[in-house]
């Protein structure tokens, strides 16, 4: 199995930036597509973004279009998620998935990561 742990979250003053990473272990996720969810409390999941094993970018929601993009590093098992122009209805918790997938609004995914919180204040 993969075990997947983010970091990279934090507090952040609108309009800022911030990095969220994942690094994953017990086996190379190279050939896996990956992404990002985020959820805040009573709010339903939602697929940020998804990254091709290749690197190519899959998925991009809209209400991140042209402030994120996601990347990776398939030497070091990582991707990431650079956000900018943040706002603060970004706050929330940023989950990273491999093999990410909404069906019809219901979110699945291989393996799960724990969760960063990214919090943007006003």
């Amino acid at each position: 199995q993969v075990h997947l742990v983010e970091s990279g979250g934090g507090l952040v003053q609108a309009g800022g930036s911030l990095r969220v990473s994942c690094v994953a272990s017990g086996r190379t996720i190279s050939r896996s597509s990956m992404g990002w969810f985020r959820q805040a409390p009573g709010k339903a999941r939602e697929l940020v973004a998804v990254i091709s094993g290749g690197g190519a970018t899959t998925y991009t929601a809209q209400s991140v279009k042209g402030r994120s993009t996601i990347s990776r590093d398939n030497a070091k098992n990582t991707v990431s998620l650079q956000m900018n122009s943040l706002e603060p209805e970004d706050t929330d918790v940023y989950y990273c998935a491999a093999e990410p997938m909404d069906v019809e609004g219901i979110t699945r995914a291989d393996y799960w990561g724990q969760g960063t919180q990214v919090t943007v204040s006003s």
